[in-house]
């Protein structure tokens, strides 16, 4: 019988079977878990008296990883040195998965949630918060038109951005995977903390990036055509409306990653006169019949385009569809640039791409 009750306190009731207590009530007398060790081994802990098997399954094992239990029910793990990263994770107790309850830094997907750990480099690493000026992240929420839906939205304003009153900046419309939300690019991609980092040291222009849901209703390409719809209709007139950008195609870029990578070369390329600036990481690409259509002005596009870029691993289980891209652009004469790295089609590459690409954006000598 399904649970009548809250999702917070269902919960609550799922943990206290489990023998195990909340992450608020946790906190009061314990650490926040996991423990980050000089050496940069994890230790992984979870109250669990009554359980009688718990796995570890994180994305740095190749397998599940059997945690111990201490005469006070209290599971642990260890790992091995980890090079500096964010890392993924969740326990298997008694055969249900769960994220940590006593770490508040989790992702909840569209249909998962998972804990996440920080082990951090000497010196920090591009995606770790830094000694530097911050800049903001708004959580709006906005009505579409097109869907005849409010939908959420996550907008980063750089540095300074409250006090320079009379400043303008370019756009950047950053789009999330099929198995994201709008808050992915900030809590995973750490996009704000790469920004600050990065603008910093001046290796990327103040920049206004807007992050919006990527899935609408509906499925296949009626959802691609009703996500393009929403983007151009509702989200880009919002942010022009209540943000400081310049309104034009060469201060406005689009990029992706996976799915939005895809929606990315669409929609960029399928509208050279809205984004002069356009990226791609591990996309779904589009298909051959659709680059008929986008690449049939191969010169309009070049002429139009200050960039194009396309970044996969070649682990990605999209790799090969990304080389069938890079050819179809090839024959056409296209000009683009190929960020072919090792890897798969996973979060610390799409860091990564998204620090490399910063610094090709609005650049005036493009």
């Amino acid at each position: 019988m399904g649970c009548r009750l809250s999702a917070p306190v269902c919960l609550v009731v799922l943990l206290s079977v489990l023998g195990m207590r909340p992450a608020v009530a946790q906190r009061r007398d314990a650490p926040v878990w996991p423990q980050v060790g000089s050496d940069r081994t994890v230790t992984f802990h979870l109250r669990a008296p009554q359980a009688q098997r718990v796995l570890l399954n994180a994305n740095f094992l190749p397998e599940p990883g059997a945690m111990t239990k201490d005469a006070e029910g209290l599971w642990s793990i260890t790992s091995a040195p980890l090079a500096p990263e964010i890392y993924e994770y969740d326990f298997t107790v008694d055969g249900l998965t769960i994220p940590d309850p006593a770490n508040p830094f989790v992702k909840v997907w569209r249909r998962r949630s998972r804990s996440m750990v920080l082990v951090p480099g000497n010196p920090p690493k591009f995606f770790e918060e830094q000694n530097v000026s911050h800049g903001t992240v708004h959580v709006q929420r906005y009505r579409s038109r097109s869907l005849d839906v409010t939908r959420g939205l996550y907008v980063y304003t750089p540095p300074g951005y409250e006090t320079a009153r009379q400043e303008t900046y370019p756009a950047l419309y950053l789009l999330h995977g099929s198995g994201d939300t709008e808050d992915a690019w900030t809590i995973v991609g750490r996009a704000n903390v790469i920004l600050d980092n990065a603008i910093a040291v001046g290796r990327a222009r103040p920049m206004i990036v807007a992050m919006p849901y990527g899935h609408t209703p509906g499925a296949g390409r009626g959802n691609r055509q009703a996500f393009e719809a929403d983007l151009i209709g509702d989200v880009i007139p919002f942010v022009e409306k209540r943000y400081r950008v310049r309104a034009d195609a060469a201060d406005r870029a689009i990029v992706g990653l996976s799915m939005g990578g895809g929606q990315s070369l669409r929609i960029g390329l399928g509208h050279p006169d809205l984004f002069a600036w356009v990226g791609a990481f591990s996309s779904s690409a589009p298909s051959a019949e659709e680059l008929q259509k986008l690449l049939a002005q191969p010169d309009e596009l070049n002429e139009k385009l200050k960039l194009l870029w396309v970044g996969c691993g070649r682990e990605d289980f999209l790799f090969e569809r990304n080389q069938q891209f890079r050819r179809a652009l090839e024959a056409q004469g296209i000009e683009y640039i190929a960020h072919i790295t090792d890897g798969g089609h996973e979060w610390r590459l799409w860091r990564r791409y998204l620090n490399e690409i910063l610094p090709l954006l609005f650049r005036s000598d493009r």
